[in-house]
């Protein structure tokens, strides 16, 4: 039965859009204008219509609070949520939807967890942190961004933190670094010119390499008496002038006493440096819109250049010119016609998702997923997880959302399999949200799936309201799973789907809810 249930479902919404008008596709679009809301519009309409390609459609509203909710807090929006924004007739309504996601607890979380993802959070092998020293780092991060510390005072405390990793929290990005006991000034640099500058230091000529790990060259670590705690400090005996070269080529010598990190974020945060604002916002460009204006994100070069480079230094500029308030820029891209288009494309053209013609469909990443379906099946069905690391032992409630997670070795199997990063090097390919087999056949089939859906409390409440009534039940089950009312035919089939055939009793909550999370529609940002 839940076979059929699932295969009736499918053919619901996939008719849904077949079968709609060929301009405006329900319940995914709305009629509206294609004028800009912004200069980010300006910018990608102009380059779109240079290229002859059609701009899709602006989304609903319902799917704009689904995606938002997903892309600025990584959590579904509960039904009233729904409700109450479907309902609202304010012309700014999704600006204040922006606006208020971002002062929500959840801000932080989500954007902590993409942040020490870059920066290698975790205890174990190959970064070693341990965990007294993630727990403290993740923390710092966590607050940077919930505070909106300004985002060159964010690189420059990182570049520049001594001190006990245990207490002095930013010192850890020089201690998450792969091989640092080889004392290799090199591997340091790679990992800066990557989170900061979004290169890859292994394509430089060597002398250019070389002329910016001098900048790190003094950085030293020694234990202390306390297990596992490291000290990251400045070689006392290497005090005199140092020759060091900036990545545009200007050389430079550091003053004797003069800590050369110090120098080196000097040149970094500049304002007119080239590098450093361009790779903040493409970074963030990417985890918006699921494609960089260079792409990769994390692979700026001259021969692989943006695809709208007057919108890539629009966007640094006004990083810039706001003081690097990073969630000026997020607001920008947020309510921009840009970001609030449909997921369907106008234009068969192959350059269209490189000039984001359209918003790309992808899958939502593990931890939200799973946080989706544990909140879906109620407090009670948490995640058991998994911690390979001996002592201390760090605890994790099951009931703590996975977003909030702060050290990357703490696991579970259904975050390795839908493609949890493991913090090795700070790339963003080290995230697969590529789709499986096997993640299929888990959600189909699995008993971990099954049973947060049998006990799950928030079912059990739709069945309890509906009192019986299949049409209350469907519209509820709708707006738990999807964020939206189901169409007039979706309700028709599901409503066939779920009554008694031959005597059998009718189908409850669980069999719909069932269905509806094996959809692209649930498993996928769209």
């Amino acid at each position: 039965m839940r076979r059929a249930l699932t295969c009736v479902v499918l053919l619901a919404l996939a008719s849904a859009v077949q079968g709609a008008e060929p301009q405006v596709v329900q319940p995914y679009e709305r009629d509206a204008s294609l004028a800009p809301a912004n200069h980010i519009d300006d910018l990608v309409l102009a380059s779109l219509k240079a290229h002859g390609i059609r701009p899709a459609n602006v989304c609903s509203d319902a799917v704009f609070l689904r995606r938002a909710y997903l892309d600025v807090i990584g959590t579904l929006p509960k039904p009233a949520e729904v409700r109450d924004f479907l309902l609202s007739r304010a012309p700014d309504k999704r600006a204040k939807l922006v606006d208020a996601l971002m002062e929500r607890p959840e801000f932080a979380d989500y954007w902590s967890l993409k942040w020490c993802d870059i920066l290698r959070v975790k205890s174990e092998f190959p970064i070693n942190l341990w965990p007294e020293a993630a727990q403290v780092y993740h923390r710092w991060v966590h607050d940077a961004i919930r505070d909106n510390m300004p985002y060159d005072q964010f690189a420059r405390t990182l570049l520049t933190a001594s001190g006990s990793d245990f207490r002095v929290p930013p010192a850890n990005f020089f201690r998450a670094v792969q091989e640092r006991e080889k004392k290799d000034p090199s591997n340091l640099a790679a990992v800066v010119a990557l989170t900061f500058m979004g290169m890859r230091t292994a394509d430089w000529p060597a002398d250019r390499r070389d002329g910016m790990a001098a900048f790190f060259s003094r950085i030293a670590y020694k234990p202390t008496a306390e297990w596992k705690e490291e000290i990251v400090y400045l070689d006392p005996a290497a005090t005199g002038p140092l020759d060091a070269t900036f990545p545009d080529g200007t050389k430079v010598q550091v003053p004797a006493g003069k800590d050369p990190r110090q120098v080196f974020a000097d040149w970094l945060v500049k304002p007119g440096n080239p590098y450093f604002a361009r790779c903040a916002v493409n970074r963030t460009w990417y985890w918006l819109m699921g494609r960089g204006i260079v792409d990769p994100a994390d692979d700026i070069r001259p021969d692989n250049p943006p695809s709208n480079p007057e919108l890539l230094d629009y966007l640094a500029k006004e990083l810039v010119d706001s003081h690097y308030d990073m969630r000026h820029v997020m607001r920008l891209i947020l309510n921009s016609r840009t970001y609030q288009q449909s997921s369907i494309p106008q234009s068969e053209a192959p350059e269209a998702e490189a000039l984001f013609a359209f918003y790309p469909v992808r899958r939502l990443d593990a931890e939200v997923l799973l946080d989706a379906l544990n909140w879906i099946a109620g407090p009670a069905q948490g995640e058991e997880y998994e911690n390979q690391t001996p002592e201390p032992y760090t605890f994790v409630p099951s009931t703590q959302p996975t977003i909030s997670l702060a050290d990357g070795s703490i696991t579970s199997p259904f975050l390795e399999l839908f493609g949890r990063p493991p913090r090795d090097t700070g790339l963003l390919s080290e995230r697969n949200n590529a789709p499986t087999t096997a993640q299929r056949l888990q959600l189909l089939n699995s008993s971990q799936v099954q049973q947060k859906i049998v006990r799950s409390f928030r079912l059990r409440a739709v069945q309890n309201s509906a009192r019986g009534n299949p049409d209350r039940m469907i519209r509820a089950v709708y707006a738990l799973i999807l964020s939206r009312e189901p169409t007039a035919q979706e309700l028709a089939v599901a409503q066939e789907a779920v009554k008694p055939v031959r005597g059998r009793r009718a189908q409850g909550p669980g069999e719909l809810a069932w269905a509806l999370i094996n959809t692209k529609e649930f498993l996928y940002r769209h």
